[in-house]
């Protein structure tokens, strides 16, 4: 049982809007996902306790989990709200997010960090230039297929087709992550956020998620933390190539969106190419 008091959980249920019985903008899905990267089945009836709204069932995870594992899965959540932010071009509740951050160190055990966090804008403005295709750990034969998929992301953000433009960003992170693990198997094997079978052997590569290969790449040591952060939402987007998951969460991807997303992938690969300090 977690030490999260009611007045700590108000921060919370303020920045992900949880008074409506939802979280941020997760679909049933897109929640079930993000907490099984944790492997929690959040669906359950475990956290049925108040109701089955995802408001509901986050309340009764906050009420079940230990302070460090709900100070691991809030601090991500916390990640995915700011990115939202972002891609969606609103502002952040800075002060509250400030604060909420606070109660994931407490949580954590680990003190407050005295050095801000770097601003969005300083990653947003970053010049981040595209590799070298050829120097990205993946095979031959899938980089004119890599080059392509840029191209074309290209031509559809001039053309105005920003929703095609996040599916092409997405499945080009997907494929030079798949390839940088392929190229060294042992690396992303025994990373701790490597998913696992039942019997607790790690899964073969291509039956990993987008989300999986981030977490892992982040740990091995391949994505940097805000990239890692700002991938997990162009990974929420990518997931709106499902109709009826941007059906749910109510949201049309606009140019601003689009660009962002692929400045992520950009850092992304200079990332995997060993291009950033």
């Amino acid at each position: 049982m977690s030490s999260l008091n009611d007045v700590e959980k108000r921060y919370f249920e303020k920045l992900f809007g949880m008074q409506s019985g939802y979280v941020l903008d997760y679909s049933d899905s897109t929640f079930g996902e993000f907490f099984y990267r944790h492997n929690i089945n959040i669906h359950g009836q475990k956290y049925q306790t108040y109701g089955t709204s995802k408001a509901k069932k986050l309340r009764a995870f906050w009420e079940q989990a230990s302070d460090a594992l709900v100070g691991k899965v809030m601090g991500e959540m916390l990640d995915a709200y700011e990115a939202d932010c972002v891609l969606s071009s609103r502002t952040s509740e800075t002060s509250i997010l400030e604060k909420a951050r606070g109660i994931v160190a407490r949580l954590s055990g680990v003190p407050v960090s005295s050095k801000p966090t770097q601003a969005v804008d300083d990653f947003l403005h970053n010049e981040f230039t595209i590799p070298n295709i050829r120097k990205l750990p993946i095979e031959a034969m899938a980089v004119p297929v890599i080059e392509s998929r840029l191209n074309e992301a290209r031509t559809a953000m001039g053309a105005g087709a920003y929703l095609s433009t996040i599916f092409l960003c997405g499945s080009v992170l997907e494929a030079v992550l798949l390839g940088a693990a392929q190229s060294d198997p042992a690396r992303f094997n025994r990373a701790s956020a490597s998913p696992k079978t039942a019997d607790g052997s790690v899964k073969r590569f291509h039956d990993w998620s987008l989300a999986q290969f981030i977490d892992v790449g982040c740990e091995a040591g391949l994505l940097k933390p805000d990239v890692k952060k700002f991938s997990h939402g162009l990974r929420d987007f990518r997931n709106f190539i499902h109709p009826y998951e941007q059906m749910s969460s109510g949201f049309t991807p606009d140019e601003h969106t689009a660009k962002v997303c692929f400045q992520v992938l950009k850092a992304a690969l200079a990332s995997v190419a060993g291009e950033r300090s």
